[in-house]
């Protein structure tokens, strides 16, 4: 992977999600799966605020990101891929498997520990599912996120190759499998060995406590599998389920500013964190 490809990442990632973003658009309009409680023009102009905020942030804090490290780790020949001499095919698709588990088990992670479920909550806290709900993370979250995989690529010493291709896979399937679309449900269910569908994932934004503390996965499905935290279909069925949080429901919480300020605010930590999970 060459320094000039490094230097073009942002504009890689930027064609890579606003064609994914329009992709899904297009989808929804098209096939919903269910009806909106809310309209778009209440919740979007939030949801794609909170992308803008938190890309401004990371490229003013963290420029290089993970695939600065990448990078870095990769001149300097540290990390365990780096002390092994695999065939590089073999190393990208280690590190893209690798990174996604940790991002599962962060996952799992920002719904254990108190503190961190009120900044994760905000993504929760959405009173529809759809492609916007996929970026929909708390600027704090996403700081941490991104320390979180920076110290596992420099650990791994991931290719800067594989690191550009996860950054780019996990985006486009957190606004795959958040899209309010409909797919036939035997390609669904064959489909979701290998993917976490939208019907799998959307079981996480149940208010149903049990349902909420499953299907944690974002890309590959098989984490929840195997570690006990899979949950097939929601008890209520999709088109009856309740999303979201019992708290934050009223319509202005669906303001940026409100959206920013709930992790600060009491309210929720009994009902929707999760102390019994089993991480």
């Amino acid at each position: 992977m060459s320094e000039s490809l490094l230097q073009q990442e942002g504009t890689v990632r930027m064609v890579a999600f606003f064609g994914m973003l329009l992709a899904m658009v297009l989808w929804e309009v098209a096939a919903p799966r269910r009806r909106l409680s809310q309209p778009r023009r209440r919740r979007w102009p939030a949801n794609l605020g909170i992308v803008v905020l938190n890309t401004v942030i990371l490229r003013l804090i963290f420029p290089g990101a993970a695939l600065g490290g990448a990078w870095l780790a990769h001149r300097q020949g540290v990390g365990l891929f780096n002390m092994f001499d695999l065939p590089p095919v073999v190393a990208v698709i280690a590190a893209v498997v690798a990174l996604d588990f940790t991002i599962y088990l962060q996952h799992r992670l920002f719904h254990a520990v108190p503190i961190l479920w009120r900044l994760h909550r905000m993504h929760h806290a959405d009173l529809d599912i759809d492609v916007t709900t996929g970026a929909r993370f708390h600027p704090v979250e996403i700081l941490l996120s991104l320390l979180i995989k920076l110290a596992v690529v420099m650990a791994l010493g991931a290719p800067p190759l594989a690191v550009l291709l996860f950054e780019m896979l996990l985006n486009a399937t957190a606004m795959f499998n958040h899209g309010n679309v409909r797919l036939v449900a035997g390609l669904d269910r064959w489909l979701r060995l290998l993917v976490v569908t939208p019907d799998m994932h959307r079981v996480h934004h149940s208010v149903v406590l049990a349902e909420t503390n499953s299907n944690f996965g974002f890309n590959l499905p098989w984490w929840d599998r195997l570690l006990g935290s899979y949950e097939a279909q929601p008890a209520a069925g999709h088109e009856a389920m309740r999303i979201g949080l019992e708290v934050f429901r009223e319509p202005s919480e669906l303001r940026l500013d409100r959206m920013l300020l709930q992790p600060f605010r009491e309210g929720g930590e009994s009902r929707t964190a999760a102390p019994e999970s089993t991480l």
